[in-house]
């Protein structure tokens, strides 16, 4: 059940025909720098997005702002130091994101996954492989 005022949850995530997912306008008054407005995203790419930019070198001011929660985008402030333009450097971070995000996909997936569902073997922190339940050698929880 959505407020009264709310929108409907596909419109916080669905672009429109014809809207664009990503708006750029150049600051006139701060040198290489500009505003970006992401749509139909929030808080959680908005906060990867800008630390990530903030690992980079080049890049001397990353911060966003959501200006109004029923308002589904974001927009980005990107000051880099003349070597790339913020547009460049918002590619680039989201490059590197990907990457971040795809790597730990990978290992979520081999981590968890059910290779062996039969004789089920389980590593302890120690590394040695246990068969049957947990901390049956007399260790406990504080032995990590």
């Amino acid at each position: 059940m959505n407020a009264p005022n709310a929108p409907n949850r596909y419109e916080l995530y669905v672009l429109e025909e014809g809207e664009k997912p990503v708006e750029v306008s150049e600051d006139t008054k701060i040198p290489n720098a500009a505003t970006i407005k992401v749509v139909k995203q929030d808080h959680t790419l908005a906060n990867m997005v800008r630390g990530q930019l903030l690992s980079m070198p080049q890049v001397l001011f990353a911060g966003y702002k959501v200006p109004h929660p029923l308002h589904p985008y974001f927009l980005v402030k990107i000051q880099t130091d003349g070597t790339i333009t913020p547009t460049a450097a918002l590619e680039q971070a989201c490059t590197k994101l990907i990457g971040t995000l795809s790597s730990l996909e990978a290992k979520f997936k081999r981590e968890f996954s059910f290779k062996d569902v039969e004789g089920v073997t389980t590593e302890d922190a120690y590394g040695t492989s246990t068969t049957g339940p947990a901390w049956t050698s007399g260790r406990d929880y504080m032995d990590f």
